[in-house]
């Protein structure tokens, strides 16, 4: 089981190393969605802890997208995504004050969305 577990931690750190830089930003958005699947289940577990423990790593996630918006380049684009960026933050973290499951669920599928968009790129 630990040699599994180690072979999948040198997978995903070659993934990353060997990724262009569109591909990590889809690499991000996958760990966020992740994150927030697993704070939708551990509410639904009612483990609050790691609920809490996957929210704020989806929100942390969110803060590094946003950290690597051009806006010298991206223009009105970097804009509107860091305008999106701050508002899933401010849900998540209402997510996290409230542990209502809906609230992630419907800013998962957002993130779902703009992933998806990262992938077609």
């Amino acid at each position: 089981m630990m040699q599994q577990r180690n072979a999948q931690n040198v997978y995903k750190q070659n993934q990353i190393l060997n990724a262009s830089p569109k591909k990590l930003v889809v690499l991000l958005y996958d760990g966020c969605i992740k994150n927030m699947k697993l704070a939708e289940l551990s509410i639904a577990e009612k483990k609050m802890d790691q609920a809490n423990t996957a929210l704020i790593k989806a929100q942390d996630i969110i803060a590094e997208l946003a950290s690597t918006l051009n806006f010298d380049q991206g223009g009105q684009i970097a804009q509107d995504l860091s305008d999106i960026y701050e508002y899933l933050m401010t849900k998540l973290i209402e997510a996290n004050r409230t542990k209502e499951i809906s609230i992630i669920q419907k800013n998962r599928e957002m993130m779902e969305e703009l992933r998806d968009a990262w992938a077609e790129i």
